[in-house]
């Protein structure tokens, strides 16, 4: 028993700390489109390489369309039929102007190559090169081009512009002559996070030889250790997309799903600090933070799922634009929470000389009682209030289910791209209810992350409560007060942020 155990925790240990896999997620993520164009002027024509990079979720959305006779595989002649009608698109889509005149040029497709290559999870990347040319007079005191590549800006991509003199001279050119990302095969390490965006570009050609680049980029190495969450993404994918699946390997593959989707809810977002400082204020219990746990599983596994599906369904959906969207509506109910927290502050906020029109304690002592023989008279029990600078305040009353279930909702509503790209290549390998059972793996251990979390700002705030007079905990409660506002506040400050970070990619 000891050895099988044994054994079994080497192979899981080997699994994730032996070497990456060779099929790894695309670098600039699942969801992006990248392109490159790459000109070369000639004293009597321009050409041009167009590549497209299409990152795993947008190859998936587009196989169906490649797929023309439907039976489940691209062979050659349709991967050639492909490429030469989305060539043809790029060559429509391209502008370039020239000379005075600002003449379009016609291009021409001279080569067409569409192929694929091993990505995350068992999906696969795409790449499309086009080779097109047109006619072009360059004059004695130079013709002027004008770039426009036709690249829609709002998807998540790389786009990268270079030109080269053969035979002419590009002076001057607002584009480097070098590719940084060799024409999106190496992406450079460090420009991950701010990728190239050159969507227009204006460069003089002339007589002469060689090229007068501007603003050159070195290709960097794009080596160097990933981040953990990055390598254990990787292994999840490597798993998910085992040829042979054992019961080992996927019981291995559901206990990292949980650790990423734990490693994953760390990360910025999902509400945290608004469900802490919600639970804090607002005297919640354990069982609150739970609740929040578990409406968190619900709605990413729900969101994953119907995410999969629409992408799947509409290969015309960008889904880096979906993301952003939920990002705000997680945003606008986090804020919402927060507005209906100030609406409570301010019905339990009542004026001083208002709140009590008679003192705190009663004593009565009439005649009658002497004839009429002893009044028992009860006393309510005090209830706990301030009068703060916006008068008599009483304290928050527990927590209600709608504003928990909101936190929950606005926590998983936005799904993890890692979890999605996992399901997506279970269902292209067939194993959809593995796919689905990695998918709540991954939310559970989001809901035990933000559970955690809900929990420890309760603690925090028990420490305070119950903290001796004299210590530093115990002088923060001279804001209890102000609890309630302060609450409302940062919950709203969260939501705000949330929908400022996610409206870039909304639009």
């Amino acid at each position: 028993m000891l050895a099988r155990a044994g054994g079994a925790l080497g192979a899981a240990l080997w699994l994730l700390a032996g070497p990456a896999p060779a099929a790894v997620a695309h670098p600039l993520g699942n969801f992006s489109v990248n392109h490159y164009l790459g000109f070369t002027v000639h004293p009597d024509r321009i050409e041009v390489l167009a590549v497209t990079d299409q990152a795993e979720i947008p190859t998936l959305q587009e196989r169906s369309r490649v797929d023309r006779n439907a039976d489940g595989t691209v062979d050659d002649a349709e991967r050639d039929g492909w490429a030469a009608e989305q060539c043809t698109a790029t060559a429509a889509r391209l502008q370039v102007r020239a000379g005075p005149a600002d003449a379009p040029l016609n291009w021409r497709v001279r080569s067409a190559t569409y192929g694929y290559t091993d990505g995350a999870a068992g999906l696969h990347t795409a790449r499309l090169d086009c080779t097109l040319d047109a006619p072009l007079t360059v004059t004695a005191d130079g013709t002027a081009l004008r770039v426009r590549s036709g690249s829609d800006p709002a998807r998540v991509g790389w786009n990268e512009i270079t030109a080269r003199g053969a035979g002419v001279r590009l002076d001057p050119t607002d584009v480097p002559e070098l590719s940084a990302s060799h024409e999106l095969r190496d992406y450079p390490q460090e420009l991950l996070d701010a990728p190239s965006g050159v969507f227009d570009a204006r460069f003089t050609a002339a007589p002469g030889s060689g090229s007068a680049a501007a603003g050159l980029l070195d290709a960097a190495d794009s080596g160097g250790p990933a981040g953990w969450l990055d390598q254990l993404d990787r292994r999840l994918a490597e798993l998910g997309a085992a040829h042979r699946l054992t019961v080992p390997v996927g019981l291995l593959a559901i206990l990292l799903a949980t650790v990423l989707g734990a490693g994953h809810a760390l990360l910025p977002g999902h509400g945290k600090a608004a469900m802490g400082v919600y639970l804090a204020g607002r005297r919640g219990r354990v069982r609150d933070a739970v609740t929040v746990g578990a409406t968190v599983t619900f709605t990413h596994t729900a969101g994953v799922l119907v995410l999969g599906l629409l992408l799947t369904g509409f290969s015309a959906l960008a889904g880096e634009v979906l993301l952003g969207r939920l990002g705000v509506v997680s945003g606008l109910l986090v804020t919402a929470v927060g507005a209906l927290l100030l609406r409570d502050v301010r019905r339990r906020t009542r004026p001083a000389v208002a709140a009590h029109g008679h003192a705190h304690s009663h004593h009565h002592a009439h005649g009658a009682t002497d004839q009429a023989g002893a009044v028992a008279v009860l006393e309510a029990p005090p209830h706990p209030h301030h009068h703060g600078p916006f008068g008599h305040h009483h304290h928050a009353e527990p927590l209600g289910r709608t504003g928990l279930i909101g936190l929950g909702v606005a926590g998983g509503l936005v799904p993890s791209p890692s979890a999605l790209v996992v399901l997506l290549g279970a269902v292209a390998l067939g194993r959809t209810m593995f796919g689905v059972a990695l998918v709540l793996a991954y939310g559970l251990g989001m809901a035990a992350t933000l559970t955690a979390a809900g929990l420890l700002f309760l603690r925090i705030g028990d420490r305070i409560a119950g903290a001796a007079d004299g210590s530093l905990l115990a002088g923060l409660r001279r804001f209890a007060p102000w609890s309630g506002l302060l609450t409302a506040l940062l919950v709203l400050a969260v939501g705000l942020g949330l929908v400022l970070r996610s409206l870039p990619t909304a639009l």
